[in-house]
């Protein structure tokens, strides 16, 4: 396994993982557990490499296994399970003119979502947007698949200042777009909903629910699309926006708040014993 850090707080691995990066498409995530009692963490796919075998995760050291992941496995290190490729890959065709957006570590499974649409012929125009200009990442890569990449961050320290929400009505104000993509909180997927409901573009969203198998049997990560109960892991994990209920998974994403701050807490606990 290949590790580098790409902000505070975000970390690149590249994993072998030859039959996974076989199969791999846009828009599809592996469940990862680091050790034998390893919680079992979702992550989108980001990049893959049929050739070499390998497949590129980034993630945000927020609770107790992301940041194990991140603090204690190095280069070299083997991670004890990764199962996937898992979830229904994003329906890519040629749709014209397209918007990405990635929001923060929404940048990274962003990228082979708009690699796929520019290699299908579209126009791909992509928004970047993270708190301050360390949080960002992987901008050259994005900007090679794209017509344009605009990137804006919340403080102004790099592009512009503002959320990702402006560029994109501008956008979609002032020129035709076919189909929005937008990944990153769901606060923000949830906005950039509202904004595309309100200009008449479809959207798809990628969302991060609770997730525990990965199957579509422990029913962990449902979610309320059109009124009806749906599994992110197996029916998602993209679905059309403006038909999510977000208030609901707002919701449900801060079930186990207490829970997971128990654990974080417990964790650097023993790191501090353990010094």
């Amino acid at each position: 396994m290949d590790k580098r850090a790409l902000g505070p707080g975000v970390v690149e691995f590249t994993v072998a993982a030859p039959l996974i990066a076989r199969k791999a498409r846009a828009g599809q995530f592996v469940v990862v557990r680091a050790h034998e009692r390893g919680e079992r963490i979702p992550l989108t796919l980001a990049d893959w490499d049929s050739e070499r075998g390998t497949i590129t995760l980034v993630v945000q050291e927020v609770g107790k296994s992301t940041r194990e992941l991140g603090e204690e496995f190095a280069v070299g290190d083997a991670i004890r399970d990764v199962a996937g490729p898992l979830g229904t890959p994003s329906e890519i065709m040629a749709y014209g003119t397209v918007v990405c957006v990635g929001g923060g570590v929404g940048i990274a499974p962003i990228y082979p979502i708009a690699r796929a649409l520019h290699d299908a012929g579209n126009e791909v125009i992509a928004i970047a947007g993270a708190r301050t200009k360390e949080l960002l990442f992987w901008l050259d890569r994005l900007g090679q698949v794209s017509d344009q990449l605009i990137v804006t961050t919340d403080d102004g320290s790099f592009g512009r200042r503002g959320l990702v929400t402006e560029p994109l009505r501008e956008i979609l104000a002032s020129r035709k777009v076919d189909h929005v993509w937008a990944i990153g909180p769901a606060i923000m997927m949830k906005f950039c909903t509202q904004v595309c409901r309100e200009l008449g573009v479809p959207i798809t969203v990628s969302l991060n629910s609770i997730m525990i198998d990965g199957t579509g049997m422990c029913g962990g990560c449902r979610v309320e699309v059109e009124g009806q109960a749906r599994f992110a892991c197996v029916d998602g994990p993209e679905f059309p926006g403006d038909l999510v209920n977000w208030d609901l998974l707002l919701a449900r994403l801060g079930t186990f708040k207490d829970e997971e701050r128990c654990a974080l807490e417990r964790y650097l606990a023993a790191k501090e014993v353990a010094r």
